[in-house]
């Protein structure tokens, strides 16, 4: 089965983050990301950047990922 902490390792290995959690119920996960990577793309192209972090994994294993995704200052901003 897969888990909230599964996926957050993925994610960790395939970027760097200086935020990151994922919960879930092991069929629905949702994540928040932030990354200084995401720095002047579009959400979706952040999307993408976290998806292939996950290679695979996306197709064969998650079923459902909601995530959100901010660069360090849109974090900051968010609290």
């Amino acid at each position: 089965m897969v888990t909230s902490e599964s996926i957050q390792c993925s994610i960790a290995r395939g970027m760097a983050t200086e935020h990151l959690t994922v919960v879930g119920d092991g069929h629905h996960f949702d994540a928040v990301v932030v990354s200084d990577a995401f720095a002047g793309k579009s959400r979706v192209q952040c999307h993408q950047l976290v998806y292939q972090t996950l290679g695979d994994r996306m197709r064969e294993e998650i079923h459902a990922l909601s995530m959100k995704t901010y660069t360090p200052q849109e974090w900051q901003d968010q609290k």
